[in-house]
C-alpha cells in the first residue's frame, strides 16, 4: 500500500440506478478494512431522502450547500439522468470543484459531463447494452446517445476510460471496476486492491476487467495530489 486516504463523493438523485452508486461505494467499504482513511459518501441537491429506482430510498450525507471536500466526485446513471442532464445546480456544483478533484461517472452519468461540454476531444464511455425500450425505435443505446450529446467526444467501448481528470465507466455493473480503478488512481498498489477483490470474492472478475481500460496520454501515471 503506497497511499493513505481518499474521499469519494457520490451524487444521488431521483431515479438514480442503485448499482451505479452502490457498487463503487461497496468497493470503498471493503477497502476501508485495509485503510480506514478511505471514505465514500452520498451527496444530494438537498438534505432530504432521495428515491432511487425501484423505490429504494437513501439519505445523503451532504448537500451541495455543504460543499464537502473530496478527491473524486461520481455521477451515476439511471432514468433520472434524463432530468439531471439539465440540472443547472448540478452543473454549477461540478464546475465549482477544485481542479484536483477527479470527475467520474458510471453508465449514463457521462451524459452530464457531455451536456456540460467537458468531453470535447476526450475519450468517454457509457452503457453499451440497451434495455427493452432502448432496443426499439425510437430508442437509442446510451453510448450512442452520448455521441449525440457530445459530438466532439471520442466514444470508447472500454469498461473504464481515463481521460485524465474525467474518468467514465461503461454499464451498470462497471461501478465495481470504477471503484477499483479509483483506488489505483489514488496510488494504492495491486497488493491492497487484489486483497479487496479477494475479500469480495470478485478476484476472477477483477482480473478479467482490470486491463479493460482506455487511457488518454499518461493520465494513469498521475495520482491524486493531497
Amino acid at each position: 500500500m503506497t497511499a493513505s486516504g481518499f474521499r469519494l463523493g457520490i451524487y444521488v438523485f431521483k431515479d438514480v440506478e442503485i448499482i451505479d452508486f452502490a457498487a463503487p461505494h461497496g468497493v470503498f467499504s471493503v477497502a476501508r478494512r485495509f485503510d480506514p482513511e478511505l471514505e465514500a459518501f452520498l451527496v444530494a441537491d438537498a438534505m432530504r431522502p432521495v428515491q432511487a429506482q425501484a423505490g429504494f430510498t437513501v439519505l445523503p450525507n451532504y448537500s451541495f450547500a455543504d460543499r464537502p471536500a473530496m478527491d473524486a466526485f461520481l455521477i451515476p446513471g439511471g432514468f433520472g439522468t434524463r432530468q439531471e442532464i439539465r440540472n443547472g445546480r448540478l452543473h454549477d456544483f461540478v464546475r465549482s470543484q477544485p481542479e484536483q478533484t477527479l470527475l467520474t461517472s458510471v453508465c449514463t452519468g457521462s451524459w452530464i459531463y457531455g451536456q456540460m461540454g467537458l468531453l470535447g476531444g476526450l475519450p468517454a464511455t457509457s452503457r453499451k447494452e440497451p434495455d427493452r425500450l432502448e432496443a426499439k425505435p425510437p430508442g437509442v443505446v446510451p453510448i450512442d446517445r452520448l455521441a449525440v450529446i457530445a459530438p466532439a467526444c471520442r466514444i470508447s467501448r472500454a469498461r473504464v476510460v481515463d481521460a485524465g481528470r474525467i474518468i467514465t465507466a461503461g454499464g451498470i455493473a462497471s461501478g465495481l471496476e470504477l471503484g477499483f480503478y479509483l483506488l489505483r488512481r489514488a496510488g494504492y498498489g495491486e497488493d491492497l486492491i487484489g486483497e479487496v477483490a479477494r475479500v469480495m470474492e470478485y478476484q476472477e472478475a477483477y482480473k478479467l476487467y482490470r486491463d479493460d481500460v482506455e487511457t488518454d496520454g499518461d493520465s494513469t501515471c498521475a495520482t491524486v495530489e493531497r
